[in-house]
């Protein structure tokens, strides 16, 4: 019960963070064009006001929810999302074509690039993944973990889904 409790305090904090960036985990589950509605005005996106989506399982181990904030457009070819991993929760293997930026905002997690150790991500990290390394990331096995997810796009793509992450690999830290 009181994880249920600590994931939704994190799930309310995370709504308060500034809003920011893009991911190309949101991408990946919600149907949305590339670019968003574009404007040369001033626009805002109202929290909670986008559908959410949880982790499709096969790119995903355990819960995760993602909480879209904004799509890419005209003006900057990113998007970004709130993603919320349960405990012992985590992304399959992966890379982004341009790139992604995390920043975590609650919680313990993990990352790993492919060939380097286990790291501990905590909140205020940045995780900086360069275009095309492959690496996974995801909560503590005894903490929830959110991060804002900020994922450029080329030619509508953010993101190439490779295996799962085993057991093993996960618990190697």
């Amino acid at each position: 019960m009181e994880h249920k409790t600590e994931f939704a305090r994190q799930a309310l904090t995370r709504r308060h963070l500034l809003i920011a960036g893009i991911t190309a985990i949101a991408a990946s589950f919600v149907a949305t064009p590339v670019f968003a509605q574009e404007s040369d005005s001033v626009q805002i996106i109202s929290a909670g006001s986008q559908p959410v989506a949880y982790g499709a399982p096969g790119n995903f181990t355990g819960r995760v929810r993602v909480d879209p904030l904004f799509q890419a457009d005209k003006n900057i070819n990113v998007s970004g999302a709130y993603v919320t991993f349960e405990p012992g929760a985590r992304s399959a293997w992966h890379t982004h074509p341009a790139g992604q930026r995390l920043v975590v905002v609650s919680g313990i997690g993990l990352t790993q690039q492919e060939g380097q150790p286990v790291q501990i991500i905590r909140p205020g990290d940045v995780v900086m993944c360069p275009p095309g390394v492959k690496h996974w990331h995801g909560a503590a096995p005894e903490s929830a973990m959110t991060h804002l997810a900020i994922t450029g796009n080329i030619n509508g793509k953010t993101v190439d889904w490779m295996e799962k992450v085993t057991d093993e690999q996960y618990h190697a830290h």
